[in-house]
């Protein structure tokens, strides 16, 4: 092989050769694996490459007629499972065996002695009998998306549409070059729109005309119902002519309905005023997209958008995809329609390929709103946000703290939870961010915890998390790596603390923003924020005082 073996993920799973070649060979160990991997998208076993390593021994031999025997194992011990089993040679020499898991499609795969597991993550999970008819119903939407049933030609279909799909897909920064070079069918061959001579349900979905999709079994329907705080119905849309495809779909949602971009405008300090929307435009995107990506196109049923005076509901038709619940749907990622959803990453119209509820809970903590509530009924999944701020200080906080430090997406979701209760104890904590894995929870925190931003008090289950006092009394930062901070987020610092504490001096200044920054380059701020105006003195130079001049805004 030309490279090494990536870490072990929902696709891949290294085993050590020793498990089937032991005094007991655990046979049945690698049978479940390949269960799993048929009912879920697939999958490789890598045998005689141990958990931690990319490559296996150099002098690893592995014979023919051991590859043979691993194939007809796997054939007597499963039902519906389909592999291509051979040996493979590694850069250092050393011999491995690949064992190549399709997906099971049409049907059910399960072990002979009538066991069924499925992948989830890196994980491989045994599927409850409760869950069982979740599963076989999920099965046909690994086919659904690419199965023709109206020979529908590329020329038969909308035109318009179809251009502007390709379009869109060349001016992409998500698409590489590789795809982008290709032709209109090839294209649409790559997207499994089409299969050499007629578009598939996918295909019809997004380029087909309207009376094509119309013809598609369950193509999405999608009502819009506004109601009074007594609950009564007081505004209805719908869009249920098939004429849109699903970007366009979600578009006209946002268009149409003017309520989404009421909201309230909050102080910004020195730097004017913002509208916070009651809901959030990316959040209303991401959620409609997950609703059409993650539905069953098997299923009948409406998409309902509810919106109410204090809170938005959608729900959609179906349950979660099996191995997600709402208690972990913000780590686990599952495609149900897998096809459709790499489109929509693919042209920017969803987050990531799986839930994208990180993006949602980041907008929303830094909105300082409640957390998405998941929900599932008996035959829909339910989400709801919240138009509410919390408090107006947790945005303004937030705000300078991502001015002042460089946050990755998972610290922020936690600094906006901990800063919305200012204290937390850590049980509620972990299950705000959906983790019990304390190794987890630690790298979520990462930079938050060693910045000093974020600190603890107490021990195990009574520990509290807190944002630092000094922060929130805007006195100073812990001394972290200020000395290396960016000049523009240098001087937004500036301005704050003038605008706070006007008529202070350099060493003043210097003082309550962070010693460890050389006084130069606080100095050089100022000489240049005195130059364009946005600041004024008192005093000469060696007793020097800065200020804002608040008639010049």
């Amino acid at each position: 092989m030309d490279k090494k073996i990536t870490m072990e993920n929902e696709r891949v799973e290294k085993k050590s050769i020793r498990i089937i070649t032991g005094k007991q060979p655990a046979w049945d160990e690698l049978a479940k694996d390949c269960v799993c991997f048929a009912n879920a998208r697939g999958g490789k076993i890598y045998i005689g490459i141990e958990d931690d390593d990319e490559i296996p021994p150099n002098n690893q031999i592995i014979n023919n007629d051991f590859v043979n025997q691993v194939r007809k194992r796997i054939s007597e011990l499963t039902i519906n499972v389909s592999v291509i089993v051979s040996k493979k040679t590694a850069n250092n020499g050393g011999e491995y065996i690949e064992v190549e898991i399709q997906p099971s499609q049409s049907s059910v795969a399960s072990t002979t002695d009538g066991r069924y597991y499925i992948r989830i993550s890196d994980a491989c999970k045994p599927v409850m009998p409760d869950e069982l008819n979740r599963l076989f119903t999920d099965k046909p939407a690994f086919i659904w998306e690419t199965k023709v049933v109206q020979k529908i030609t590329i020329e038969q279909c909308d035109q318009q549409k179809l251009l502007q799909f390709i379009s869109d897909i060349k001016n992409s920064k998500r698409v590489s070059d590789f795809v982008k070079q290709k032709s209109k069918e090839e294209i649409l061959s790559y997207y499994q729109m089409y299969d050499g001579n007629y578009l598939t349900n996918l295909g019809i979905l997004w380029i087909g005309t309207n009376q094509q999709r119309a013809k598609l079994s369950y193509a999405p329907i999608v009502q819009f119902i506004k109601y009074d705080q007594n609950g009564y119905k007081i505004k209805k849309e719908l869009w249920d002519d098939f004429s849109l495809n699903p970007k366009e779909l979600i578009q006209s949602i946002w268009e149409r309905i003017p309520e989404w971009r009421e909201g309230i405008e909050i102080s910004e300090g020195i730097f004017g005023r913002k509208i916070i929307n009651n809901y959030n435009e990316n959040v209303v995107r991401e959620l409609l997209a997950n609703a059409l990506v993650h539905r069953p196109y098997t299923t009948r049923g409406d998409i309902f958008i509810n919106l109410y005076p204090d809170k938005l509901e959608i729900h959609n038709p179906g349950l979660l995809p099996l191995g997600v619940t709402p208690a972990n749907i913000l780590h686990q990622s599952v495609r149900r329609n897998e096809h459709l959803s790499k489109i929509f990453y693919d042209l920017n119209l969803m987050e990531r390929e799986g839930s994208g509820y990180d993006k949602i809970f980041e907008i929303l903590v830094s909105e300082a709103k409640q957390l998405p509530i998941v929900e599932e009924k008996n035959d829909r999944v339910v989400v709801i946000i919240f138009n509410k701020i919390k408090n107006v200080e947790t945005i303004q906080l937030i705000e300078k703290i991502k001015q002042t430090y460089k946050l990755n997406q998972k610290e922020i979701i936690c600094l906006g939870i901990i800063a919305q209760s200012k204290s937390i104890i850590a049980t509620e904590f972990a299950k705000q961010i959906q983790s019990q894995d304390d190794k987890q929870i630690k790298n979520w925190l990462g930079n938050l915890l060693r910045y000093k931003i974020v600190q603890t008090k107490g021990k195990t289950k009574g520990m509290q998390y807190y944002i630092n006092p000094s922060i929130l009394k805007g006195t100073s930062f812990e001394k972290t790596d200020l000395s290396n901070i960016q000049e523009h987020r240098l001087k937004i610092l500036i301005l704050e603390d003038i605008d706070k504490y006007p008529n202070s001096s350099l060493v003043d200044i210097h003082k309550r923003i962070g010693e460890e920054i050389p006084i130069r380059k606080i100095r050089k701020c100022l000489y240049d924020a005195v130059k364009n105006g946005e600041i004024k003195t008192i005093g000469g130079k060696k007793f020097r005082k800065y200020f804002i001049d608040k008639k010049l805004g």
